[in-house]
């Protein structure tokens, strides 16, 4: 998401943040740009105005003119703005003590990805410590209390289904299970319609009325752009929102709906659906987003991804296998199969400073990486863990297997061992480096 956003502010940062002079016209014309940039991102007119008045008159201020890096102090000045733009600051879900059940009631329409938001939360409070128990009061879509069931075994999360055909004595049920039970957390999917009326808005008036809830999130779709800010309007309106899922947030929409939604509903976003996957939905964090969209990377997201997928000691045991040539090709399959846990490899170069749409999706996915686990798995344990044994005829079976050529498998346990080596040579002038450290102290 954001794409073309990305590359039109990182242009921007790249014009203007290594002037070592900076004039009113260099910021009129950059303000321009941005002014542009967010009109075409769908981001609200009205939104559009303040962040522009604003950046102007913090930007033609002494501060930036007179300042002793003022293309930087621009910069800074632009990332502020839309920092404020996106929200300011995280927003925690406000959810009881374990002790107590929480309710999260999720609101939003047909389509907009909500009961499989339902079960992406819900994988994430589970994976936060909380007991979390999953209730279908979808009773209008065919199929999504089915749906929510499957997600539910899925994520080794209980499912709440209940019988007949009414959402409110379902929840009513649910509720009193989660008391007598003790689940701390009840997330509520709720009926969804393919467009606002007003017999779907008092059945939810109804429900959250009987629920209480501690948090009601609306799913909104990315892909919809300023429409998602309008139906946020409704649903705060009607029923009241504490809060906004963005859904599909790893779509090509142009990004008018993240952009908009805090200023003209003022409530904040909380959640990103970031793919399809039961972990594909992520803390929603302004400062993050607004230094990914400058070009600037988001290094935090990529550190925590990579410390999600592998641990301590996982990775003190790997140093020391590539410390004496003990990694293997079973260990190099073991590093590809995290990096794809991380998430595409798309996701993580964006994240990485400078590189935002640098690099487009066909590049990626022509790289040789594409066929390195087809070929890894078409091996057999013990040539994985011994390619020396890895003969002609073994390529040529291995090639067959993995609808390779002979050519590509050669390429891949060359590689292999040129990254065993070079790994080595790390690992040995880091340890050197550690000593002559500790001796100089």
């Amino acid at each position: 998401m954001l794409e073309k956003l990305t590359q039109t502010f990182g242009d921007i940062v790249r014009t203007i943040g290594g002037k070592s002079t900076i004039s009113d016209k260099n910021i009129e014309e950059a303000v321009d740009r941005i002014k542009m940039a967010l009109l075409e991102a769908d981001v609200n007119l009205r939104v559009v105005r303040r962040f522009v008045n604003a950046t102007i008159e913090e930007a033609k201020g002494e501060k930036v003119l007179r300042a002793v890096d003022p293309g930087q102090q621009f910069i800074k000045i632009v990332y502020d703005r839309m920092v404020a733009l996106l929200g300011d600051t995280r927003q925690d879900l406000a959810l009881k003590g374990p002790d107590v059940v929480s309710v999260v009631l999720l609101l939003g329409l047909q389509g907009s990805g909500k009961t499989t938001s339902a079960a992406k939360l819900a994988l994430f409070l589970k994976n936060k410590g909380r007991r979390v128990l999953l209730v279908a009061c979808d009773l209008v879509r065919p199929a999504a209390a089915e749906q929510l069931a499957v997600l539910g075994a899925q994520i080794g999360v209980d499912v709440f289904r209940g019988e007949g055909a009414d959402p409110l004595a379902i929840a009513k049920l649910a509720l009193a299970k989660a008391k007598k039970e003790l689940y701390d957390t009840v997330i509520v999917d709720t009926t969804g319609r393919m467009q606002v009326d007003e017999a779907m808005m008092d059945e939810l008036v109804r429900m959250r009325d009987l629920v209480q809830p501690d948090e009601a999130l609306l799913v909104a779709d990315s892909m919809t752009g300023q429409s998602a800010v309008d139906i946020a309007k409704a649903f705060d309106e009607k029923v009241g929102i504490t809060g906004v899922i963005l859904s599909k947030f790893d779509s090509d929409a142009r990004g008018g709906a993240a952009l908009s939604l805090k200023s003209i509903t003022g409530k904040p976003i909380k959640f990103i659906g970031v793919s399809e996957r039961p972990d594909g939905l992520e803390p929603f964090y302004p400062d993050r987003v607004a230094s990914r969209i400058l070009g600037m990377g988001d290094v935090v997201s990529l550190v925590e991804k990579a410390q999600a997928s592998i641990d301590k000691v996982e990775a003190e045991a790997l140093e020391k296998k590539m410390a004496d040539e003990s990694f293997t090709l079973q260990d190099y399959l073991d590093q590809l199969r995290r990096v794809k846990k991380m998430g595409s490899l798309k996701s993580l170069v964006d994240m990485m400073p400078g590189m935002a749409g640098q690099i487009s999706e066909e590049q990626l996915e022509g790289a040789d990486m594409k066929y390195e686990e087809a070929i890894l798995l078409s091996m057999t344990r013990k040539e994985r863990l011994n390619h020396l044994i890895i003969g002609p005829t073994r390529r040529s079976r291995i090639a067959r297997g993995s609808g390779t050529s002979v050519a590509e498998v050669a390429r891949l346990i060359k590689k292999f061992e040129k990254s065993r080596l070079m790994m080595k040579k790390v690992i040995k002038n880091k340890k050197m480096a550690e000593k002559m450290m500790g001796g100089a102290r």
